[in-house]
């Protein structure tokens, strides 16, 4: 899996490169501005400037959150930064370069009572949700309202990845991308669990 992100690493670098005439990475120096969720340079951004710095020493990057405007004034974003990071399915009709793909799951505490077995329908209308706050970026979660499902919202944080402290040691559950979620577990006591229905699967594109 990590070896599979590098090699699409490698793959964006030689893109945002190519973008120049004559560029030689080794030998420019400049800062490329990337905008970006936490999830996105945690998953992907972290191993994209691995590459930079062992291909392109003169070469910075810079990783701006995501703001709350990018789906109404995403070409006004573009035009100050050169790439965005987001999944297919929220903008459109800008080029774009696929990176990885994802699945969504469920974070639960390690004691959680009740859910020994897993999810069911019926416990995602029960108990209390910690959810990322930017809506935009969770079409899974729009699709629960069309399952039925509307999530008892306990708390709501501008960041992927403080769901998993959010969520230890609670009753709360917590909708997150698996790949994050197999990165940030260590740190909280925490379980992956299925949904306990199809969920939509997840495109990161640049």
């Amino acid at each position: 899996m990590l070896l599979d992100r590098t090699f699409t690493a490698y793959d964006v670098l030689e893109r945002l490169f190519a973008s120049q005439a004559d560029f030689n990475p080794a030998e420019e120096t400049r800062e490329f501005k990337l905008i970006a969720s936490d999830y996105a340079v945690a998953v992907f951004g972290t191993e994209l400037a691995r590459v930079v710095h062992e291909e392109a020493l003169g070469i910075r990057l810079r990783f701006t959150q995501t703001p709350a405007t990018v789906v109404d004034n995403t070409a006004t974003l573009l035009s100050a930064v050169d790439g965005l990071l987001m999944p297919h399915g929220i903008i459109s009709d800008f080029p774009a370069t696929e990176l990885y793909d994802d699945r969504w799951v469920f974070l639960v505490a390690d004691d959680h009572p009740g859910v020994e077995d897993g999810l069911t329908a019926e416990d995602l209308s029960r108990l209390p949700w910690v959810t990322y706050q930017r809506t935009y970026d969770a079409p899974a979660v729009r699709q629960l309202g069309m399952l039925g499902v509307e999530p008892h919202v306990e708390v709501s944080v501008d960041s992927f990845q403080l769901l998993p402290l959010l969520v230890a040691g609670t009753r709360r559950i917590a909708l997150i991308q698996a790949r994050l979620a197999h990165l940030l577990a260590p740190i909280a006591s925490v379980r992956l669990v299925e949904p306990p229905y199809e969920a939509i699967p997840l495109r990161e594109a640049l």
